[in-house]
């Protein structure tokens, strides 16, 4: 029965295969009932109980959190009321800036120099002390605007201001500036709180507008200027102040390219600072400035800049407190007509030459209008002690001996008598110096001025004609001839000398070396004279005078001749002598015979002109065994 069951099954199970696998299945779809069948499930009652345990505790404890912080908010909130509520109105000691007050009494107007008094009320409405108080008061040391650049400030020891309290300070400030200026003023209160190390600060700003200045600036100058020609400052300085004033000084501040010349009075240091000395009020002073502007382009401003104070305690040649300042402006122009001097080739405001070098001069001139000029005419004068009047050379020109004045007109060139605008031109000329020294004497501080002039007509209507000039000044100098002598003296030195003349191979001969200077027309400072000696010369020593500070260096084997200060007119006519005297040995090799060796090379003199200010030097030639005191011509051969 079994087997026959499970045959049947095997049947079934075959049956289903070759139907599943079979090509021609057709998969049926099985209607299913949509009616649920009602089962019931038997679930114990402890889970039941369980979750809705469970459910319970997450809500209560939910419930719990949410209770505690909004209890915890409304307790800490009652606090906040309550500390409050004791800060405002129980005596807390807690301190706030927003409860201090600052006062500041005085007037609003001062002239400058002149004590200001401020009454400075501080009111403490804290609570609480303001220990250690510090009473700071801060405004500008001199006429500047800005307190962090330089100011004065006062400190006052307050001590303790007392919970509920007012203190009251006086203060006295002196201020500068120019009229109508406004000068800041800052007062700070810094204090300390019980139970703090911090430092606290309460500021209150205070402006004070300058009435009038301790000091009065005027300046007289042009407005316009035209380049490389003169410009005259006149500034005047008054006192405005109640009081006597000492230790004043001026201060220029000039743009680049003002080139000075002149000063009356003549500055105190450099060429922009003026020591007013003691003014008293009412006094004034005036500075007056001559100078051009260098190389400046048609329609450059140039500001300069006037400073006037009290002398810093450190440095006496600068303003320490500025009193008051003052700016002037000056627009340049190019001049309508234009005559410029050119020495040697070279545009600039001065030179310097030499006595034995001709001078060649260019005038080049320029119509710079856009209308016509008649009648141009050119002149230059020439002054100074250093120019011979009888080498003055015009080319297409005259020359007047009697007012020492060169004239270029339309009787020289005839397109003078009408210049189109834009045309420009040269005139020429040259001129030789004197010479320093002559039987006249020493010309003292050698120059050569030349002062040029141009002039022209301009046509107007109505037959009217317009005057132009323009006018250019140069100064040429002459650097003094400095002489230097050298000679190799064997016998008629100061220094005895030895060994054979003339010099044998393998004998050592001394010779006595000799320099002499002379100067004619400026001093010379810082004067060095140096030379080197040959690899088979020494240096043996002695020094006459021995007061000359003369040094051999072994290693380069250099003399070096520390001459300093070489004073015009030394070594002429036996005034002041320069000369220093030493000593070398020379003792010639077998392969030296039949040669005339040097025995010192190049002597190489250099120093500084104080009146050209320009640097000096010299050279001259290396001496050889041919002695100073031979014959010319006479050769001394190494035998």
């Amino acid at each position: 029965m079994q087997n026959e069951e499970e045959k049947e099954k095997l049947h079934r199970l075959e049956d289903m295969k070759s139907r599943l696998f079979s090509k021609s299945y057709k998969n049926l779809q099985i209607k299913r009932s949509g009616i649920l069948h009602k089962k019931e499930y038997d679930i114990p009652d402890s889970w039941k109980e369980e979750e809705e345990s469970n459910i319970t505790d997450k809500i209560f404890m939910k419930t719990s959190i949410f209770k505690k912080f909004f209890i915890f908010s409304i307790c800490f909130f009652a606090l906040a009321i309550i500390f409050a509520l004791y800060s405002f109105l129980g005596g807390g000691n807690t301190v706030s800036n927003d409860n201090i007050d600052i006062a500041i009494l005085g007037n609003a107007f001062t002239a400058g120099g002149e004590d200001l008094p401020l009454q400075i009320e501080i009111t403490n409405k804290n609570n609480a002390p303001l220990e250690l108080a510090d009473l700071v008061v801060e405004y500008p040391k001199g006429s500047a605007v800005d307190l962090a650049q330089d100011s004065n400030k006062l400190r006052d020891s307050l001590g303790t201001i007392p919970a509920g309290q007012i203190h009251t300070d006086t203060v006295k400030v002196v201020l500068f500036g120019e009229q109508g200026s406004i000068r800041p003023i800052k007062v700070s209160l810094e204090y300390r709180v019980e139970g703090s190390n911090a430092i606290f600060v309460k500021e209150k700003d205070y402006s004070v507008s300058i009435s009038s200045a301790p000091i009065d600036l005027a300046i007289n100058a042009p407005d316009t200027a035209t380049p490389n020609q003169d410009i005259t400052f006149n500034v005047k300085a008054t006192l405005n102040s109640t009081k006597s004033a000492t230790g004043l000084l001026l201060k220029a501040d000039y743009p680049v390219g003002f080139q000075f010349k002149n000063a009356n009075p003549s500055p105190t240091v450099d060429n922009n600072v003026w020591n007013l000395g003691d003014i008293s009020p009412g006094a004034d002073r005036t500075i007056t400035i001559t100078g051009s502007m260098i190389g400046a382009q048609d329609g450059e401003q140039k500001t300069f800049h006037f400073f006037t104070g009290s002398a810093d305690q450190n440095d006496k040649a600068n303003i320490g407190v500025v009193f008051n300042s003052l700016g002037h402006t000056i627009l340049i122009n190019k001049p309508f007509i234009q005559a410029r001097l050119f020495v040697n080739g070279i545009y600039q405001n001065s030179y310097v030459s030499d006595s034995k070098t001709p001078i060649q001069g260019q005038i080049q001139w320029a119509n710079n209008l856009t209308t016509k000029i008649n009648d141009l005419s050119i002149t230059a004068r020439i002054s100074g002690n250093a120019f011979d009047r009888s080498k003055v050379i015009v080319s297409k020109g005259i020359f007047d001996s009697v007012s020492n004045t060169m004239l270029w007109d339309k009787s020289s060139f005839s397109n003078f008598t009408e210049v189109n605008p834009g045309d420009t031109g040269s005139v020429d000329f040259s001129l030789a110096p004197l010479s320093l020294f002559s039987s006249s004497g020493l010309l003292d501080s050698p120059t050569v001025t030349i002062d040029v002039s141009i002039s022209g007509k301009q046509p107007l209507e109505g037959n009217i004609n317009n005057s132009l000039t323009d006018s250019e000044s140069k100064t040429i100098k002459l650097i003094s001839d400095v002489g230097v002598t050298v000679k190799a003296l064997y016998s008629g030195s100061t220094l005895p000398n030895s060994g054979p003349l003339p010099p044998k191979a393998e004998q050592e001969t001394t010779y006595t070396i000799v320099w002499s200077l002379s100067n004619t027309a400026n001093s010379i400072s810082n004067a060095k004279m140096t030379a080197t000696l040959p690899a088979f010369v020494r240096f043996v020593g002695p020094i006459d005078p021995a007061s000359e500070d003369v040094k051999y260096d072994d290693s380069s084997k250099q003399v070096i001749w520390n001459i300093g200060s070489i004073p015009k007119g030394a070594g002429i006519s036996g005034n002041n002598s320069k000369q220093v005297s030493f000593q070398i040995g020379f003792k010639p090799s077998l392969s030296q015979v039949g040669d005339i060796p040097t025995i010192i090379n190049d002597a190489i003199l250099t120093g500084h002109d104080d009146f050209a200010n320009v640097d000096v030097t010299v050279n001259k030639a290396s001496l050889t065994t041919r002695l100073a005191t031979e014959t010319a011509g006479t050769e001394r051969v190494i035998q």
